[in-house]
């Protein structure tokens, strides 16, 4: 929902005031959108491009060197007028021509085509080079709307001016690059118009909408919501599937968002996009992930491809400079790529040390309890974040289930002769890598202590070594963490816990046993911290909100060691 405006009607215009101001350096406005200061060079045919607002950056976000000259601003999803039209061309006509660009839709199409009619009357020679990429739109090309492959056509276009060619020529490369163009989008959420509280339309729960629209149309049809594997397939597939006749083996490619869907949501998506298009056969030049066509605040994204020949392809990869879109190969040329040498030292393996016959039985028994921590994390994965999120940041749950993950997973790489010690300082080392944030670092070093403390050298393991292992979690937490009991984090569950460990293993209990009630007591002080007020971390700034609820590392603490605790007790049974 847009939820900055003052009045609904003036969101375009004032928007746009705002966008002037900020990028008064690059353009300035004139009567219906803007156009770029011109250089010191040569004339260029003047490419002007336009539709509603609402898309940003589409489309005054592309106007500077090599793109744009100009963009008309339309009203929200709206066609801007003929007259707006008529105006930013002739603020941008440099002389030479002026060349019109747009998505294919009615009302751009009926105004656009009366200001060109108007420039031509005037003797300025105006071209029309409309969009059409859409490829769930229609069958036939030229009925197709315009989606994010205007970036692409725009792009050829403002290249191909930029270098100096003329109007034939320029709009002859726009409409080659909207032919060699195809687009699918799909939508997860619509999007709102300011001022109003509902969206244009809504996709139903779990679902996404195929082949949506930019200007809030809904997709085609309604299809269940699928892992990013399978939507990179979906997309990629059809696509390729309107690739145009005796397409070449090259593309360049747009994986946009459409408003609010997160840079690390289209990267992630990517991820499974560009092994796909190789294994098509295809070479990707190029690629843009981000936002270059958006539709207010709808959720969503689409797939471009433009097939470039020895003509696209340089204008694809030519430099261009806008408030929104910057593009140089310069800095590129001093990279380059690592030396089989680096590699090697950035890929070394640290040898396991030998173990004795005791530290490897110890290994099963580390590698049975990670097993089960991974299960109660995952389980309660949505809980520990419900309770982090009344007062925190609401990631300990994902947090925690990614590094007990990450530590299973190179747990499970390591061979059957390595110690119990081993095993946990290289759990350690995975968790603080993959988890991140405190809680990551925390129980990655504390494993990695725990792992030093027991070694992989004893002829036995008893209880008091165990239990004096534990300790050294704890005091590695507590030195690391800088906090102490009462501060409302994971050490006023495992305080406790340790020195119920420690009070009945002196007593002659055995691990089992001892640990089964020690990990009772955690599990109560945790539900304890619910009076507590946070004193240092995220938390401490919303200290009255947090109370009533308890901590979410101590939660996660009294779990896990009651995870351990049902290991041991298995164990001992079973022996």
């Amino acid at each position: 929902m847009t939820r900055i405006f003052d009045d609904p009607a003036e969101f375009a215009d004032d928007q746009l005031a705002g966008f002037l101001d900020l990028y008064a350096d690059r353009v300035r406005g004139v009567h219906g959108g803007v156009v770029a200061h011109r250089g010191d060079g040569a004339p260029q045919v003047a490419v002007v491009i336009g539709g509603g607002s609402g898309h940003y950056p589409a489309f005054c976000g592309t106007v500077g060197p090599g793109m744009a000259h100009g963009a008309v601003v339309g009203n929200i999803f709206t066609s801007p007028s003929a007259a707006q039209a008529y105006s930013v061309a002739k603020a941008a006509d440099q002389g030479r021509g002026v060349v019109f660009s747009f998505g294919n839709y009615a009302g751009d199409t009926i105004n656009f085509g009366i200001a060109a009619d108007r420039l031509r009357a005037e003797g300025i020679d105006t071209r029309i080079v409309v969009v059409t990429d859409d490829v769930a739109s229609a069958e036939e090309e030229s009925r197709r709307r315009g989606i994010a492959g205007d970036f692409t056509v725009f792009k050829a276009m403002g290249a191909a001016a930029a270098r100096g060619a003329d109007l034939d020529e320029v709009e002859r490369l726009g409409r080659a690059a909207n032919a060699a163009t195809r687009s699918l989008g799909v939508a997860f959420t619509g999007c709102t118009m300011p001022g109003e509280d509902e969206p244009l339309f809504s996709v139903p729960e779990g679902h996404l909408g195929l082949g949506l629209g930019i200007h809030g149309e809904p997709g085609i049809r309604d299809v269940p919501m699928l892992p990013a594997r399978e939507l990179a397939e979906l997309l990629v597939d059809d696509v390729l599937k309107h690739a145009p006749a005796g397409a070449p083996g090259r593309v360049g490619a747009i994986l946009n968002g459409l408003g609010t869907t997160k840079y690390e949501e289209l990267f992630l998506l990517w991820r499974h996009v560009a092994p796909r298009l190789r294994d098509a056969g295809y070479e990707i030049v190029d690629p843009e992930v981000g936002e270059l066509v958006t539709s207010l605040d709808m959720g969503g994204c689409s797939l471009t491809l433009m097939w470039l020949d020895d003509e696209l392809e340089p204008l694809w990869r030519a430099d261009a400079y806008t408030p929104a879109y910057r593009k140089t190969a310069a800095p590129l040329a001093a990279l380059r790529e690592p030396t089989a040498d680096e590699l090697a030292e950035a890929d070394a393996v640290v040898t396991a040390p030998a173990a004795s016959d005791a530290a490897r039985g110890l290994a099963g028994t580390v590698r049975a309890a990670l097993a089960a921590v991974e299960s109660t994390i995952r389980s309660h994965e949505h809980e520990l974040g419900r309770i982090d999120a009344v007062a925190g940041d609401g990631d300990h749950g994902r947090g925690m289930l990614k590094g007990i993950t990450a530590a299973t997973a190179r747990v499970g790489e390591l061979g059957d002769d390595v110690g119990g010690g081993w095993v946990l300082q290289q759990a350690g080392q995975a968790w603080a890598e993959r988890a991140g944030g405190t809680s990551g670092v925390l129980w990655g070093a504390a494993l990695e202590a725990l792992g030093r403390h027991l070694g992989d050298t004893a002829a036995t393991y008893p209880a008091a070594t165990v239990t004096a292992g534990a300790r050294e979690f704890a005091t590695t937490i507590q030195q690391l963490g800088g906090a102490q009991a009462g501060d409302k984090t994971l050490l006023d569950a495992l305080l406790p816990f340790v020195e119920e460990l420690e009070r009945r293993v002196g007593g002659g209990e055995g691990l089992a046993a001892a640990w089964t009630a020690a990990a009772a007591t955690a599990t109560t002080a945790a539900g304890a911290t619910a009076d507590l007020r946070p004193r240092i971390g995220r938390a401490r700034p919303l200290a009255e909100k947090s109370v009533g609820t308890p901590d979410a590392g101590a939660t996660s603490l009294g779990l896990i060691v009651t995870a351990v605790a049902d290991v041991l007790t298995s164990q001992k049974e079973q022996t």
